[in-house]
């Protein structure tokens, strides 16, 4: 399905993160904890998290949206 390009996207089932195909960091996972989306929406419907190496943008925005929220203080 990656030759098909049908997947473009690969996570790791341990660690609840997604990125590319080609990111350094997902191709030195553990061939048994691998997962494969074919699209972002994807990925963050099944609860994972982008990439802080090849998703820098998607991982800012969602590291933005996890900060405590400080009007709560």
């Amino acid at each position: 399905m990656i030759r098909t390009r049908l997947i473009h996207y690969g996570g790791s089932q341990r660690f609840k993160i997604y990125g590319t195909l080609k990111c350094k960091s997902g191709k030195k996972m553990m061939k048994e904890n691998r997962v494969f989306f074919s699209s972002v929406n994807d990925a963050i419907e099944n609860g994972y998290r982008p990439c802080g190496h090849c998703c820098k943008r998607e991982y800012a925005v969602w590291k933005i949206a996890m900060l405590p929220d400080r009007n709560a203080w």
